[in-house]
């Protein structure tokens, strides 16, 4: 048995902001569901996330456990440790000064959220001994519990339940690497790292440092693990990336399957399944119907559902369509993010009324909806360390055209490179190349035939976390199993 203490900034359903939050809510408990069932090593995996406010007034139970104290410069901040339980698995809540001060999840930017998660994270180091429990891998999610990492080595020497801990630290999101908390690392004790391969300024940075550190670093597609080593991808750690190499390894998020099931699924009108297909439709009609639309469901419905931000591409959809004016397609713009791309898709809608509906909200069950009776979602993200919306749509039949890159690479099959393709890529991260991939697409909707196989292609993949929990527990495996591996060469 492999005992895992799996830290994080948030876990969904008890507090989520991103994708990070869909990790740390569903990987756990699908690493201990595989159990014995692979036949040979299991794992029992325990959760932590600190106790927001917004966590303590919901309806969560919580079982107090005791006090303890996180040291400073100036004495100590107190801390409690709480206990739940989150879909079957044992949950720890950190509570203390720096979580229930702080009004949100995240702050406005790093330094308002640094003494959060630097005290949160050195919290985590002294759970093992004040439960008595073995951690045999300790690990971390993006910068915010990357201090963890990097001080582990210092808590191995005060702390015997951490002598034999190994570490593992997953990048969901590259750039975001926890800048600004230099006062919190000197106030806390921490020393910034020594290895020489960091660039300077990642010295005193979490992510960096916990990358240095880190036995090993996992990225959320094999595509970004191999991206992140590049001038392109890499946030200037390519060089130092490209040293740590043979520890970084690339593992695709998976998605809630049993939740995400259109057959099942509460949140649509009439559910569907490969086996009843044709009821699709219905919830096209019905979708273009709530949207204002004419009730036809030959002309293509596409789709964006999205956080609107530079990453995203939004611009590169706004600059295609308007350039496909005239082609027969459908849009609905379904996201919220910054100002003026909220504005750019009010406007292409004032411009083209009878073809986009411009959607400026966040509603899942809406995009359940537009999942399933759109025909295609547009994807063209600059970057795309995983992506989760790729694989809700194919699970619905609806196909992708989205850039190749991170795990849109990985999660989607073109016609002209697969035999069972599930969507449409395009290289390059401009209008002209996603115009190219569109057209391509709206030819192949009028082949009827070959469109549906894509979506039983599409529907058929399977995005589970059973698949993306094998590969953790294959890694776990490893670090456990082979010493060699822990250190340098």
């Amino acid at each position: 048995m492999i005992r895992v203490l799996f830290i994080a900034s948030e876990a969904a359903p008890l507090v989520k902001a991103g994708g990070l939050g869909d990790v740390a809510g569903a990987l756990p408990a699908a690493l201990n569901r595989l159990g014995a069932v692979v036949g040979g090593a299991s794992a029992e995996v325990r959760l932590v996330i600190p106790f927001y406010n917004s966590i303590k007034t919901s309806n969560i139970s919580a079982t107090f456990i005791r006090k303890f104290k996180v040291s400073t410069l100036n004495g100590a901040v107190e801390a409690g440790l709480f206990e739940t339980s989150l879909s079957g698995v044992v949950t720890y809540l950190v509570s203390g000064a720096p979580v229930s001060e702080s009004a949100s999840i995240y702050g406005k930017d790093f330094k308002e959220d640094a003494e959060k998660f630097v005290f949160f994270s050195l919290a985590c180091l002294k759970i093992p001994s004040l439960i008595g429990w073995k951690c045999d891998i300790l690990h971390a999610n993006d910068w915010h519990t990357a201090v963890a990492i990097h001080h582990l080595a210092t808590a191995k020497k005060k702390n015997a339940s951490l002598q034999t801990t190994r570490s593992v630290l997953t990048i969901h999101n590259l750039p975001f690497m926890g800048s600004g908390v230099d006062e919190a690392l000197v106030k806390y004790k921490i020393s910034p790292s020594n290895d020489d391969n960091l660039p300077n300024w990642g010295k005193t940075q979490p992510l960096p440092m916990g990358l240095a550190a880190a036995d090993r670093i996992v990225a959320v597609s094999p595509t970004y693990a191999k991206e992140i080593l590049t001038p392109e991808y890499g946030c200037d750690l390519q060089d130092f990336l490209r040293k740590r190499s043979g520890h970084l390894t690339g593992i695709l998020n998976g998605i809630d399957v049993e939740s995400w099931d259109p057959a099942t699924d509460p949140a649509l009108k009439f559910n569907f399944a490969v086996s009843n297909f044709t009821t699709r439709s219905q919830n096209k009609r019905a979708l273009l119907a709530e949207f204002g639309f004419p009730v036809e469901s030959d002309v293509p419905l596409l789709a964006l559902v999205s956080r609107f931000d530079w990453q995203k591409g939004i611009d590169i959809i706004i600059a295609g369509l308007r350039a496909m004016k005239n082609f027969a397609w459908r849009v609905i713009l379904l996201g919220t993010g910054e100002r003026n791309l909220e504005q750019a898709c009010r406007d292409l809608e004032d411009e083209m009324p009878g073809k986009v509906r411009a959607a400026i909200l966040f509603d899942v069950q809406l995009s359940r909806r537009i999942y399933a009776g759109a025909d295609l979602l547009l994807m063209p993200s600059r970057y795309e360390p995983c992506g989760l919306s790729q694989m809700y749509a194919m699970r619905y039949g609806c196909l992708p055209i989205a850039r190749a890159t991170g795990g849109l690479a990985d999660t989607v099959s073109d016609p002209l490179s697969s035999t069972a393709p599930t969507g449409f890529l395009f290289p390059n991260a401009d209008a002209s190349s996603f115009i190219t991939a569109l057209k391509r697409a709206l030819r192949l909707y009028k082949k009827r035939a070959f469109w549906q196989a894509m979506q039983f292609n599409a529907m058929s993949r399977d995005f589970s976390w059973s698949v993306s929990a094998r590969n953790y527990l294959d890694l776990y495996t490893q670090l456990s199993e082979n010493s060699s591996i822990m250190s340098e060469p």
